[in-house]
């Protein structure tokens, strides 16, 4: 896996409203023009960039379908993985089960991870 490709997604999508709305909109599209035009810049500019980063097929599959469990079990990192998600979910998942809804969803659908080491985030 590519740990640090996928955090990369994760981090800069999440902290940017508009990005955020287009991978939830079309996250097919998002992830493919995401990978092509915006993880390759460096430092946020346009002359800088990355040729060595790709997403593998499963990690390009588990982030356009958000399929946060797949991604925590190829060590996404934990955090990043729970954030983005909890702005693309929380809030339909509040208004029909309270707060903290989206998360208690998460936890029960990584219970298969309660005896076990928690995959390694090392990048």
């Amino acid at each position: 896996m590519s740990k640090y490709y996928v955090n990369k997604f994760l981090y800069t999508v999440d902290r940017d409203p508009e990005l955020l709305q287009r991978y939830i909109d079309e996250p097919r599209t998002f992830v493919a023009t995401w990978e092509q035009s915006i993880g390759p810049k460096l430092l946020g500019n346009e002359v800088e960039a990355s040729t060595v980063h790709a997403l593998t097929h499963e990690e390009r599959e588990a982030l356009i379908n958000h399929d946060y469990v797949a991604l925590f079990e190829m060590g996404a990192h934990f955090f990043l993985n729970l954030t983005i998600f909890i702005g693309i979910y929380d809030e339909p998942y509040m208004s029909r089960t309270g707060p903290l809804s989206f998360q208690r969803e998460m936890a029960a659908r990584l219970q298969h991870w309660r005896d076990k080491d928690y995959p390694s985030v090392e990048t």
